[in-house]
């Protein structure tokens, strides 16, 4: 007998990341609700964990070496990143009234019919009204 494991596989967006990077209060759910699962994101995550931290520093909220030590956790997290189609992602931002930075997580979940992780409460109505299934946080 063969032992198949399935691994689930989530979308976690960005808010997720940085909640877990910077020890806010849902850390400990995100976690739980992520443990043994492979992380899934669009390419632009990469980019947009560098934008939360610039804004941070920015509004002096964070410190440099903290960031260091934040981005180092960060490269110790797997995420397979995937492409999406900037076509799909703007019919997103054109039927949700969204950012293209918050649709690439939405096309991301309907692409490869993924559940969607995030604290986003505008990303999680949009995805929800787009069909796709989010997964909440409770605390």
């Amino acid at each position: 007998m063969y032992n198949c494991t399935i691994k689930m596989k989530i979308v976690v967006d960005t808010s997720v990341i940085i909640a877990v990077l910077t020890n806010e209060k849902h850390k400990k759910e995100l976690i739980r609700k992520t443990a043994g699962a492979d992380l899934v994101a669009p390419s632009s995550l990469h980019w947009e964990v560098g934008n939360a931290f610039s804004t941070m520093l920015k509004r002096n909220r964070i410190i440099l070496d903290l960031i260091y030590k934040a981005l180092d956790a960060y490269s110790e997290i797997t995420i397979r990143f995937k492409e999406v189609g900037l076509k799909e992602t703007m019919k997103l931002c054109a039927k949700y009234d969204l950012y293209a930075y918050d649709a690439y997580f939405i096309a991301c979940a309907q692409k490869y019919n993924l559940p969607l992780l995030s604290l986003d409460k505008a990303l999680i109505r949009a995805a929800i009204t787009s069909g796709v299934e989010v997964r909440e946080v409770l605390s």
